[in-house]
């Protein structure tokens, strides 16, 4: 929102931001003559840890509280909803091209929350529309969520360069909600459908969409890999991933998701020294423990940001991951496009 916008620009002008934040705010609050949008902080390069990225923008709601826009009907509606609902959009096809056009005409990556399948469709409608009248940037749209995403729909959004950022972590929080009460036992295996980006070659991300969740980075990385429920179903098993691929997913294809690949997301020689050291290797420990892995420390631009657990690495197992730590044909299961 405007307001938080500018109360991280004051904490950065204070130097009180000690990582990296990059901002999105929504489009449909950013004032005409372009307000924050014109200023110093709209880079892809950080100032005082702080940069806005881009702008967001909302096209529907949750599969969870069965508000998000679907093209089926929920399998059990709302207390409040008659038979046979599929949730809303949030606006019209000409509300939101009006509001992708605006960041394509100004270059401004554009965010999109879409959960429901039918807001997908509205999102490849109206950037196939923004796309032909400004042709020739690279903008990298992003697709935040995409829970109920078809498998008919993934090849059109990587025609358009839709860049799928996913939230597998929902089938952990609430995988058996959607088996049993939303979506039923056959879309629900298919929520956030990382098998298919695999299949595509294609690139993707995954987060934990705090505070809908808690910030835990090990918990992701378990439900991008496992996707067990709460009641230790595995929901949708052709859509686990290698520990290789999900770390990708939260390193190096999450700074390319934000342009910032040439300076993040791996370690090697000429990029920030941003790392954390971990209490066991997620590539070799036993699957179903990925979720109980420590951050023992984190280092920023090669300084330690958490030390708390300094006086224990003497007896840890730690490791940090880089791109070159595993065997290439490990590497080729990722299916990079890099």
């Amino acid at each position: 929102m405007p307001g938080n916008v500018e109360l991280y620009i004051a904490a950065a002008r204070a130097g009180r931001l000690k990582l990296d934040a990059v901002l999105y705010p929504e489009v449909l609050l950013v004032p005409a003559s372009g307000g924050f949008m014109k200023g110093p902080y709209v880079s892809r390069s950080y100032r005082n840890h702080l940069r806005i990225g881009g702008v967001k923008l909302t096209l529907d709601a949750s599969p969870r509280g069965r508000t998000a826009w679907l093209s089926q009907p929920y399998l059990t509606p709302p207390p409040d909803q008659p038979a046979g609902f599929a949730g809303y959009p949030a606006m019209t096809d000409e509300q939101a091209l009006a509001a992708v056009s605006r960041a394509y005409r100004e270059n401004w990556q554009i965010i999109t929350h879409t959960n429901g399948d039918a807001a997908i469709d509205q999102l490849i409608r109206v950037i196939t529309v923004a796309s032909a009248r400004y042709p020739g940037r690279d903008r990298r749209p992003v697709m935040i969520h995409g829970q109920t995403l078809r498998e008919d729909q993934v090849p059109k959004i990587k025609a358009l360069g839709i860049f799928p950022a996913l939230f597998p972590m929902h089938t952990f929080y609430w995988g058996d909600w959607y088996v049993h009460t939303v979506l039923g036992p056959e879309r629900a295996a298919n929520i956030s459908p990382t098998g298919w980006m695999i299949t595509n070659d294609m690139m993707f991300s995954s987060h934990h969409d705090a505070p809908v969740a808690f910030p835990d980075a090990m918990r992701v990385l378990a439900a991008t890999v496992n996707r067990t429920t709460r009641s230790n179903a595995v929901l949708g098993p052709e859509h686990r991933v290698e520990p290789l691929v999900a770390l990708k997913a939260m390193t190096f294809w999450a700074a390319y998701q934000h342009f910032e690949e040439k300076s993040k997301g791996s370690i090697e020689v000429g990029k920030l020294a941003d790392f954390a050291i971990l209490s066991d290797n997620p590539l070799t420990i036993d699957r179903p423990k990925i979720a109980d892995i420590k951050v023992m420390e984190t280092i920023k631009q090669g300084r330690s940001t958490y030390p708390a657990t300094r006086h224990r690495l003497a007896g840890s197992r730690c490791g940090a991951w880089s791109r070159y730590d595993a065997p290439r044909d490990s590497l080729r299961t990722a299916r990079s496009r890099r």
